[in-house]
């Protein structure tokens, strides 16, 4: 049997837990800023900006949380550490972001009958510096967010948070220049549905993921087929691929092969060919024998970590 993995460089593990902490406290401070304007002003712009912020805040603090679990050493009631826990961060930041885009809307609509009076200027410029936050906040969370769903949940927060501020100051331009109070409830609406609709996509992954799902990017098929046409491999049994976390995909498979090869090097050059490929650092691979494989009885070659 062979088992080889790779884990994420401990600097790179402590680097994503630092930027998930000094985003989410940013963006609780502006939180706290923005919805006290907004309940001073009367703004439903800037009340579901903030309502949506602080559903970001939780999120982001989910995403913190799992960053910093990750780091923990596997015990023996938890062999493979806490780093599943980076998969569970966006389904649940998928699910808030349902959920607060829901209350906007309804928000909105209940608004429309009777739109009240806003004063445009201090929504505009609180709002101007929501785009600020959020945009730095995602510009920290850029670097890895196309692999690790973890910071990917976290920097589609933060851009859908900067497209808020930036309907907002917009709402506000509207009401400042043609007095248009029903632009308020308006851009409410408009951004809980474009949330709403941009949050599917990350639901779906991240329910996948932690539902042992094979990630995507990768062909099951197309894996079954290289394993299969290594030399030597008479059938491929028990293949199974899933996300162990940010940045970690595990394989498990048994291959079939005559009892006169030499084990040591092809699996050695097999684990490293799954890792280039196809971006498999966890691969656990045993042999069977093709004189006498059984799903009970595998004679297995010697174990490399």
């Amino acid at each position: 049997m062979a088992h080889s993995h790779a884990h994420p460089p401990t600097g790179a593990a402590a680097s994503a837990t630092r930027v998930f902490a000094i985003t989410t406290l940013l963006n609780l401070a502006y939180t706290v800023l923005e919805a006290g304007y907004g309940f001073h002003t009367n703004s439903l712009a800037l009340l579901s900006d903030a309502l949506h912020n602080l559903g970001d805040v939780l999120g982001l603090g989910l995403a913190w949380g799992a960053a910093a679990l990750a780091r923990r050493h596997p015990t023996g009631q938890h062999t493979y550490g806490w780093r599943r826990a980076t998969l569970l961060s966006p389904l649940a930041n998928a699910v808030l972001l349902m959920v607060f885009s829901g209350a906007l809307g309804w928000e909105a609509v209940r608004r429309f009958s009777a739109p009240p009076g806003i004063p445009a200027v201090p929504v505009m410029v609180v709002a101007a510096i929501g785009i600020a936050v959020n945009l730095f906040g995602a510009w920290l969370c850029r670097d890895g967010h196309s692999h690790d769903l973890n910071k990917r949940g976290a920097f589609l927060h933060l851009l859908a948070d900067a497209a808020v501020s930036l309907a907002a100051v917009l709402a506000g331009l509207g009401m400042w220049a043609f007095g248009w109070s029903w632009l308020d409830p308006a851009t409410a609406l408009l951004v809980g549905v474009v949330i709403a609709v941009g949050t599917l996509g990350l639901l779906r992954e991240s329910f996948n993921a932690a539902m042992d799902a094979v990630p995507a990017g990768i062909d099951q098929a197309e894996v079954n087929a290289f394993l299969a046409a290594l030399p030597g491999v008479q059938a491929v049994h028990h293949l199974h691929v899933w996300s162990l976390g940010a940045g970690e995909i595990a394989l498990t498979a048994h291959l079939v092969r005559p009892r006169e090869q030499n084990d040591d090097a092809f699996l050695d050059s097999t684990v490293e060919a799954l890792e280039q490929r196809f971006g498999i650092n966890h691969p656990t691979l045993q042999i069977e024998r093709g004189s006498d494989c059984s799903h009970d009885r595998h004679d297995a070659a010697p174990h490399h970590d």
